[in-house]
C-alpha cells in the first residue's frame, strides 16, 4: 500500500472523509474481493497521480459494518467520492482506470 492511500475505519471515517478539504474517493473492499485486489493497484496510481487534489481511501467492509450500512454498501468494490462531506457519485466493480479517470472527471477539475 502506498503512502498516498488512507485506511478509514468506524472511528476515523469522519476525520479522514466527511472533514477532509480535498475530495476524496472512498473504496469499501474486502481482502478476499478479487474484484477488489484488481482495483487496488489502480486506486494506488490515482492516489501519487491525484496527490495534493484527491485523497484515496480504502474501508475494509468486514471489518467497519457500521460504514459499510449507513451507506447500503451491497456490492464491493464500491467507490464513492465524496466533496465537502457529501457523497456525490459512487460507481460499483472495479473499473479500469480509464473509466476511473472519466467518473472523476465529470466531478473533479483534475487538472
Amino acid at each position: 500500500m502506498s503512502g498516498n492511500v488512507t485506511h478509514a475505519t468506524d472511528k476515523t471515517f469522519e476525520q479522514e472523509v466527511l472533514k477532509s478539504e480535498l475530495p476524496v474517493l472512498v473504496d469499501f473492499w474486502a481482502p478476499w474481493c478479487g474484484p477488489c485486489l484488481m482495483v487496488a493497484p489502480v486506486l494506488e496510481e490515482i492516489a501519487t497521480s491525484y496527490a495534493g487534489k484527491l485523497k484515496v481511501v480504502k474501508v475494509n467492509v468486514d471489518e467497519n459494518p457500521q460504514l459499510s450500512a449507513s451507506f447500503q454498501i451491497m456490492s464491493i468494490p464500491t467507490l464513492i467520492l465524496f466533496k465537502n462531506g457529501q457523497p456525490l457519485d459512487s460507481v460499483v466493480g472495479a473499473l479500469p482506470r480509464n473509466k476511473l479517470i472519466t467518473f472523476l472527471s465529470h466531478h473533479l477539475d483534475l487538472n
